[in-house]
């Protein structure tokens, strides 16, 4: 084997590994015939796995993308805590699962458009909804706080909690039944999540959701060179706006009206 053949192939090989998880391009998704979607799955109303089948607001928006660019639509899994790591591998397109515009994700991503806005609060028992008026309250001994790893969820606990126990749950889904048979006393989540659950099963409350701890807006998140997918995404969303779409995904999975 001659050096000159052997140069060649350590090139090959180098730029092989650098394209590894290189995000494909809006013309490479377009020829491919198929968006990927990365979601959880754990957050309801925004996206769940109900026994196999992923449902939720942004299940339905990212079935209009795909249906709008004319693709099939791909779900794959991710979690909170791999959810960065996962796009950076180009594991997939679009993350959608209830995300949260912040700064740290903006700076190895981006974001399309925010489209609902929100905040930190509280899910508790109904029985407990009057022991909770503020996030004192909640930062008590012998108050018992579940989280799931990785999110937002778990950074503002990390920030404002000093003196509760936090009580860890791999799954998202489960810390709301868990606070209705009262295994934990609340559970910090955002303000739309808190409703859904409040609304949905009369032994939960979000007593404090009217005046959150935060404000923030959710968003699509893509990768840092995706452009011109952004760019189309935000297109999508003004469109749905313009027809009803969203208005009517919203009052649907959301229970909100605009």
């Amino acid at each position: 084997m001659s050096k000159l053949y052997c140069a060649l192939l350590v090139c090959f090989m180098i730029v092989l590994s650098v394209s590894d998880g290189q995000a494909r391009s809006f013309d490479e998704i377009v020829a491919s015939g198929t968006l990927r979607v990365g979601t959880t799955g754990d957050y309801k109303p925004f996206s769940f796995d109900n026994q196999g089948t992923y449902e939720g607001f942004d299940i339905a928006v990212a079935q209009s993308f795909a249906d709008q660019l004319g693709l099939k639509l791909d779900l794959v899994k991710t979690t909170w805590k791999t959810l960065m790591a996962d796009l950076a591998a180009d594991k997939y397109d679009i993350g959608m699962s209830g995300i949260t515009r912040t700064i740290a994700r903006q700076k190895a991503a981006r974001f399309s458009q925010g489209y609902v806005m929100f905040g930190k609060t509280i899910l508790v028992n109904k029985d407990n909804a009057a022991r909770f008026v503020s996030l004192a309250d909640v930062d008590q001994k012998g108050v018992r706080i579940g989280v799931n790893p990785g999110g937002t969820n778990e950074k503002f606990v990390k920030a404002n909690i000093r003196n509760a126990e936090v009580v860890m749950f791999e799954s998202n889904l489960a810390i709301p039944p868990a606070v209705a048979d009262k295994k934990v006393d609340v559970m910090i989540t955002d303000s739309v999540e808190a409703l859904y659950y409040a609304a949905t099963d009369p032994k939960l409350a979000a007593p404090l959701a009217g005046n959150p701890f935060t404000r923030a807006e959710l968003g699509y998140l893509m990768p840092a060179s995706a452009e011109r997918l952004q760019d189309t995404v935000d297109f999508m969303m003004d469109q749905m706006i313009l027809k009803g779409e969203m208005a009517a995904l919203k009052t649907q999975y959301l229970h909100m009206t605009e």
